[in-house]
């Protein structure tokens, strides 16, 4: 009998108010629209959270905000269809919003307008827009067109275009640019060639289609801390990050620490045996969304935290460490690495200042940097390693010279360069240490990923030498100032 009441408790008119309420609310709610327009979808905080984001993302568009926005989410978890629905949303409310969606694989595209194509024809869709309409398919009506890469609409300039990344672009115009997963796995992600080509049609072509008010959304699985994502870190400071690792790495407002993101798709035991089957380089870039960089064993380059500010109040002491190349231009390089201690002796490097350059540009720049760092920090001194031999030794005595006014001492290294950066190195593998994000951070960190093998090694043993020096065996008056046995 309950069940007869709650089946009749609704009159046919009644029924058809509230389908009118909810289509009214699903076109100003994005989460309603998707509950709308997917009965069955599988509910999930996350989901809410994201679709709240998302809402937040179209919200500053229309207010002409151009925001910047990337989604990292474990695969299968829905995070494609999210965006697919927004874009979606987003033309039933503007239909004169133009859209390129770009990706490694043509067959991501191509499903993506199928998927939209199907949104667009249901009639809970033309309830809630019926102001977004599509031309037959297959056909053009007038230079109107619908079909496997492009949909355009009646009564409306705008469309839908979907290519893959490196695919012509040029000549179109959008205000609203996808891009789902720009790189295909970690075998395109370690390559530089690659990564350099990928980054090149991303700035070059696609970046080049921006109408003044268009926004950007990217959707990614992250293999290397250089892919194109963080190449936008570094290059775009309004760039905003969502970022959701299958297991939580601590407790969060929805979930403890080692809980998983969306019990309801993908439960703990899944993602444990997951875990145990993958290496940890794929889970923790497939599932924790980490870039994880695959090379030399000594430094474990995911442990680098990249940072947006230097803790200035927090620093103890200071450290620009010079490693001199020799003086012809365009060989080796030299490299000065300016690092601190902080008060909960984890290590902050704020600065890398390197080149290719002669030996006066180079003592120039030496002291520029000496003039610079002293006027920041009050515990500072400069170290400028000494080579072997006679040569090295006039060489660092010539720097400590130039460097007049300045706390400054040559240091004799002794050892294997892979001896000298263990201990560095142990902390790092720690994840005690921090850089700030900076256009330096990418040579830094694929020099760091091969060494001791890579091609070049300044900026790790300028490291390993201002690690040493800040660190090991050195005491400090209650000013924290340099008073021990190292010339000073």
């Amino acid at each position: 009998m309950h069940g007869v009441i709650r089946a009749q408790r609704y009159s046919e008119d009644d029924k058809d108010i509230l389908v009118k309420l909810a289509y009214a609310e699903a076109r100003e709610d994005f989460w309603c629209y998707r509950k709308v327009m997917t009965p069955s979808l599988i509910e999930g905080w996350w989901q809410i959270e994201v679709a709240a984001e998302l809402q937040k993302f179209a919200t500053d568009f229309f207010a002409g905000k151009r925001p910047k926005l990337v989604l990292q989410a474990p695969r299968q978890h829905g995070k494609s269809t999210q965006v697919q629905d927004l874009v979606s949303w987003l033309l039933g409310k503007d239909p004169s919003l133009n859209v390129i969606f770009t990706s490694y694989s043509e067959r991501l595209g191509i499903r993506a307008n199928g998927r939209l194509q199907r949104a667009f024809a249901t009639p809970a869709y033309q309830s809630i827009f019926p102001d977004t309409k599509l031309p037959e398919v297959g056909r053009e009506i007038g230079a109107k067109q619908r079909n496997r890469n492009m949909i355009e609409f009646l009564n409306a300039d705008g469309s839908f275009r979907n290519t893959t990344v490196g695919g012509r672009v040029t000549g179109e115009s959008l205000d609203l640019g996808i891009v789902d997963d720009p790189i295909k796995g970690r075998e395109e992600a370690s390559s530089e060639i690659i990564r350099d080509k990928t980054w090149e049609w991303f700035t070059d072509d696609f970046l080049g289609c921006f109408s003044q008010r268009a926004a950007l959304l990217v959707i990614c699985t992250r293999y290397h801390v250089d892919d194109p994502v963080g190449r936008m870190i570094e290059t775009m400071p309004n760039l905003k990050i969502l970022r959701y690792p299958a297991l939580a790495e601590r407790d969060e407002r929805h979930r403890k620490k080692g809980e998983p993101l969306f019990p309801e798709l993908k439960n703990l035991e899944f993602l444990l045996e997951w875990k145990k089957i993958l290496t940890q380089a794929g889970f923790e870039s497939i599932y924790q969304q980490a870039p994880f960089m695959v090379g030399g064993d000594l430094f474990q380059i995911e442990k680098f935290k990249i940072e947006k500010f230097l803790p200035a109040k927090e620093i103890k002491r200071s450290v620009r460490y010079w490693d001199k190349a020799s003086v012809e231009e365009g060989g080796a390089y030299s490299a000065g690495v300016l690092m601190h201690l902080l008060k909960d002796n984890t290590v902050f490097i704020s600065d890398v200042c390197r080149g290719q350059w002669k030996a006066l540009k180079r003592n120039q720049i030496i002291k520029q940097c000496a003039q610079i760092d002293s006027s920041q920090f009050q515990s500072y001194k400069i170290f400028v390693e000494q080579e072997p031999g006679s040569g090295g030794k006039e060489s660092a005595e010539s720097s400590v010279r130039d460097l007049l006014g300045f706390v400054v001492e040559a240091d004799k290294v002794t050892g294997s360069k892979e001896n000298r950066a263990e201990p560095y190195a142990a902390q790092v593998g720690a994840g005690n240490v921090s850089l700030l994000a900076a256009d330096w951070n990418r040579d830094y960190l694929n020099e760091a990923e091969t060494f001791p093998e890579s091609k070049y090694k300044d900026q790790i043993d300028a490291s390993t030498g201002a690690f040493n020096k800040l660190t090991l065996g050195l005491q400090y008056d209650d000013s924290l100032s340099w008073v021990d046995g190292h010339g000073v």
